[in-house]
């Protein structure tokens, strides 16, 4: 099961990176590109919002099916363990949650990116009529 975390973390820090470079100032000549490969990359990114869904109904299901451990039920190892999986599940809500606000904000970004050319291409155009 790990594994499908470690490919969600680098799936976000894909998306942060580029969304990073898409934003950052000075960077004109290498943004046309960037732009191509990150429309490119946005439909095989947007797998990232269901195998989320698929990740919290697994955290879900988890919490939901793990032994309760209240009062002098358990041992200490058994409170321990159960203390690490909470922090586990919690720790992996929050890599899901950024994770779907960096597709999110790079869908946001390369957008507004893209109108932006297009409207440096028409005031160019407008400029060269006149």
């Amino acid at each position: 099961m790990a594994l499908e975390w470690v490919v969600l973390g680098y799936a976000a820090g894909a998306e942060a990176i580029m969304v990073l470079l898409l934003t950052l100032p000075g960077l004109d000549g290498l943004r046309k590109g960037l732009i191509a490969v990150t429309r490119n990359l946005l439909k095989p990114f947007m797998s990232v919002v269901p195998f989320c869904l698929f990740l919290l109904m697994d955290i879900y299901w988890k919490y939901e099916t793990r032994p309760h451990c209240e009062g002098d039920s358990c041992s200490p190892s058994e409170h321990l363990r159960h203390q690490k999986s909470i922090i586990k599940s919690q720790r992996n809500a929050l890599l899901i949650g950024a994770a779907l606000m960096f597709y999110w904000i790079l869908y946001s970004v390369t957008n507004l990116v893209v109108k932006i050319e297009q409207l440096n291409q028409r005031i160019e155009r407008l400029k060269s009529r006149d």
